[in-house]
């Protein structure tokens, strides 16, 4: 059936309000008759438009594909059963994705170009922030922590376990000399993480390595920027510890202290209860496990 010009009003107006009481107020109807043509709509297009939570409602998928397409051009209406609704056959749709800014940066953005090679007809957005985004809030549809997920109802994965390699220019080292144990960190110059919400815990964990637990050395720089840091040690500035998944960069780079025993994390792929038979998150969930298996441990 097309779809009802004042049905499309209303849900518009629910979902900017984020109430059907507030979106009654601006349309000068009850709230009765604005929840009536919303359950109108849902039973028409036969999908979901909104979760009810006690903090209000919240779109689904289907519902922000709806909401994005009415507020841009009403020319698109006539497209929106099709995009609300996945085909079983073929990933399609848009795919908000979140993960920290150096996983996103130096790693999975530039094997993106393989899986959109493959799903074609899916459009990434990928979201790097090392605040972590509400997925219960729609803020993103999946995410990639390092760490088991601190939100109570996802859906989580456990995809890698990443260590860490100490690196450092070879100019450095040939003006600074050699390390031969953690002990000899102490005459060098080592770049840390910045204590700014840090995406890994123990992330600065170099500054203790051959020290007494507490007594961390102090840095020369601290950076809260994964390639930020990457760059100061290719220039030559110091030491760094670096997430292994970013063996890739570290080509032109000398390891130090190869031996030494270093922390691991953990890598979870998460993603809401709703977004379980997503088509979408189904073929991302594949590709990102069959990347992370080719990560050198």
């Amino acid at each position: 059936m097309p779809l009802d010009w004042d049905k499309l009003r209303v849900f518009h107006a629910v979902a900017e309000a984020g109430s059907f009481t507030h979106a009654g107020e601006s349309l000068n109807l009850s709230q009765s008759a604005v929840s009536r043509q919303i359950q109108a709509l849902e039973e028409a297009l036969s999908v979901p438009l909104f979760h009810r939570h006690a903090r209000g409602l919240i779109l689904t998928e289907q519902g922000e594909t709806l909401n994005k397409t009415v507020r841009e051009v009403f020319a698109k209406l006539a497209m929106t059963e099709t995009l609300l609704t996945e085909s079983r056959e073929r990933a399609a749709g848009r795919l908000k994705v979140t993960t920290a800014t150096g996983f996103g940066a130096l790693w999975l953005a530039p094997r993106l170009q393989r899986f959109i090679d493959k799903h074609p007809d899916v459009t990434v957005t990928l979201l790097l922030d090392d605040v972590e985004l509400d997925l219960a809030m729609r803020e993103a549809d999946v995410a990639i922590r390092m760490h088991p997920p601190r939100q109570p109802d996802l859906i989580q994965r456990h995809v890698a376990t990443f260590g860490w390699k100490v690196v450092a220019s070879p100019e450095y080292l040939k003006a600074n000399g050699p390390l031969n144990r953690p002990e000899d960190l102490d005459n060098h110059r080592l770049i840390t993480y910045g204590d700014y919400r840090p995406p890994v815990e123990d992330i600065n964990w170099l500054t203790e390595a051959g020290r007494r637990p507490g007594s961390p050395r102090r840095a020369a720089m601290e950076v809260n920027s994964l390639p930020a840091m990457l760059r100061a040690v290719r220039s030559g500035m110091g030491i760094a510890a670096l997430p292994d998944y970013m063996d890739d960069d570290f080509s032109d780079l000398t390891p130090v202290l190869p031996e030494m025993k270093t922390p691991k994390f953990e890598a979870f792929f998460v993603y809401p209860e709703e977004m379980r038979h997503s088509k979408r998150v189904a073929v991302f969930r594949d590709f990102l496990v069959a990347e992370l298996s080719k990560v050198p441990h």
